[in-house]
């Protein structure tokens, strides 16, 4: 399909993603305009390069991006269907099952409506955040339901190429089983996970590490957008969630029998669920090497440990960072392919850096 088809696009809904989405396609050459129950959410996207707030023209629009929040899914894609004749109609929203059934139960023709949900996003909000660099290399999934027209199928499909991201394709209801396993339920347990730190001690927390901060990040995103998406994948998420508890009942139970014999077993498999991940170079993120990097807290030390990087000539697949809040120092972890780390490692300890001979716990 040609980019020129896409456009004009509007995007209904400027946070983070809907933002993001409109600085990306205008980015890609196409014209977009924006539009927002928030006027002001609208004029922060435009001046950051998302689009226009001019009105578009209801019979020259060619593809329509919502991006509101779960509630106010089917409305509002059912009222782009009416004021758009001519246009594709996609949301970008983290169910798609109840959109699909509240939308078939208008009788409304949804030819040319497609699902869409790009796996990008923050637990930051607002067009602010947003960034034309947000889907590049994530994945986008594609729902065509069983009355899709196939040109609106495509147009959909190149939102998704447009804006950088890995496109697949599935229904809605393998989607929302999927989005259960791999993004609602790992949501839920960092918010359990952040609950029981109200409870614990300030002088414990002074002991958390990056550990911590990553398992709690994503809790810190907007409870009421979470609320709205757990309930609209009620039951995938249940399931998820009963499967869990059975597993949590078995290693508490491990504390009462055979604690060393069960723990392996469990921390085992923990383990290889995390080598199930897909990661670069037909890797997982647990077999890079890690290389951790004393650093100074003082002004230019992180960009003359980059420039030492790359004149070692060794690819960073990731990069963490953590703070001694006792010391003014902190530890950059490299992740790096394994044949390469003793080589980095050497690199930047000629080059004055020091460099443990061990993993620090991050």
């Amino acid at each position: 399909m040609d980019v020129a088809e896409l456009s004009p696009v509007l995007v209904i809904g400027t946070g983070l993603v809907g933002a993001s989405v409109g600085q990306a396609l205008t980015r890609a050459g196409l014209q977009v305009h924006l539009q927002d129950r928030v006027s002001s959410h609208a004029q922060v996207a435009a001046s950051r390069g998302a689009g226009t707030i001019e009105p578009a023209d209801p019979a020259a629009v060619n593809l329509v991006v919502v991006a509101v929040p779960p509630q106010a899914l089917a409305a509002t894609i059912a009222k782009a269907l009416d004021d758009y004749p001519q246009a594709t109609v996609t949301d970008v929203g983290s169910v798609k099952g109840a959109v699909v059934a509240d939308l078939r139960a208008t009788g409304k023709d949804l030819s040319r409506y497609v699902g869409s949900h790009p796996m990008a996003g923050s637990q930051r909000v607002g067009p602010m955040t947003a960034s034309a660099e947000l889907f590049v290399d994530r994945t986008w999934v594609v729902t065509p339901h069983d009355t899709a027209a196939a040109h609106a199928v495509l147009a959909v499909s190149k939102v998704a190429e447009l804006c950088g991201a890995r496109r697949v394709s599935m229904g809605a209801a393998h989607h929302d089983e999927a989005v259960a396993q791999v993004s609602h339920l790992p949501h839920l347990v960092s918010v359990l996970v952040a609950e029981r730190l109200t409870d614990v001690p300030a002088e414990h927390l002074r002991l958390a590490g990056q550990g911590l901060r990553d398992v709690t990040r994503i809790a810190g995103s907007d409870p009421k957008l979470w609320q709205q998406i757990i309930g609209a994948n009620a039951a995938a998420v249940r399931h998820e969630l009963e499967q869990l508890r059975a597993n949590l009942d078995q290693l508490i139970a491990a504390f009462d029998t055979d604690t060393e014999s069960g723990l392996d077993s469990i921390l085992r498999r923990g383990q290889d669920g995390t080598r199930a991940l897909p990661g670069k170079h037909g890797l997982n993120p647990v077999d890079y090497a890690q290389v951790v990097v004393e650093i100074p807290d003082a002004p230019g030390a992180l960009s003359r440990l980059f420039v030492d990087i790359e004149a070692a000539g060794v690819n960073v697949e990731d990069v963490r960072i953590d703070h001694d809040r006792e010391l003014q120092r902190g530890w950059l972890s490299l992740q790096v392919i394994p044949d390469r780390a003793a080589e980095l490692a050497q690199a930047l300890t000629t080059a004055g850096w020091t460099v443990p001979d061990h993993d620090l716990q991050l």
